[in-house]
């Protein structure tokens, strides 16, 4: 997981990811992808920012935070300065700022080995290869669920996904991400390691609105 704090993926917003040793930033030097789908519903939750645009538009369940280049232990970043996508409007049907596309590119998509357009080719790849499960579609209605038992319902819902390589992040016992740990070339399903998981009892899910 990742050791700064910086700019989420809503306007203003800040987050911070554990500390974890990194090594040399190289482009395409690494061992595997995080995918990092975060639960747009738990930051609107929030009255601070029910009124930011974001959450004015609303509607949405998980939407694509990053693919995040990862190494067995540590991470890369900003392994260059390669130009980003020419549109980064492009991507908002998967992510809900134009500045957490730039955001992403600079911090984690240089450090990919591709050029931008494939980069997010890749994140686009990733996000049609993940099926979400049903209840976490569109919920109405808030609901409590065990991280093991969310685990469970992402690997029901997707084939030769196994519940170590799925990863869940809370805070304040609410669901706010699920991390799908993939391979470098394949995209396919591989084990998180030492991805940080959520150790809640229970975590409540709040509800799309």
């Amino acid at each position: 997981m990742r050791a700064i704090c910086g700019v989420a993926f809503l306007s203003a917003f800040l987050f911070c990811w554990p500390a974890q040793a990194q090594r040399s930033s190289q482009p395409g030097a690494f061992d595997y992808y995080v995918f990092n789908l975060s639960w747009e519903p738990e930051f609107c939750h929030s009255p601070r920012n029910a009124d930011s645009r974001e959450c004015q538009t609303g509607g949405r369940g998980f939407i694509v935070h990053g693919l995040w280049p990862q190494f067995r232990r540590g991470y890369p970043e900003r392994c260059s300065d390669a130009s980003g996508l020419a549109d980064p409007s492009s991507l908002l049907d998967l992510m809900p700022d134009a500045g957490l596309v730039q955001h992403e590119w600079l911090t984690h998509g240089t450090c990919s080995g591709l050029s931008a357009d494939e980069y997010f080719t890749r994140i686009r790849n990733a996000w049609s290869s993940i099926r979400i499960p049903p209840q976490l579609q569109q919920p109405s209605r808030g609901f409590s669920i065990t991280p093991s038992d969310l685990k469970e319902s992402f690997v029901n819902a997707n084939a030769g996904l196994r519940t170590e390589d799925v990863a869940v992040s809370c805070g304040h016992n609410y669901l706010t991400a699920v991390e799908i740990c993939l391979g470098k070339d394949t995209l396919r399903p591989e084990p998180c390691g030492t991805i940080r998981d959520c150790h809640a009892n229970i975590i409540r899910v709040a509800p799309v609105r």
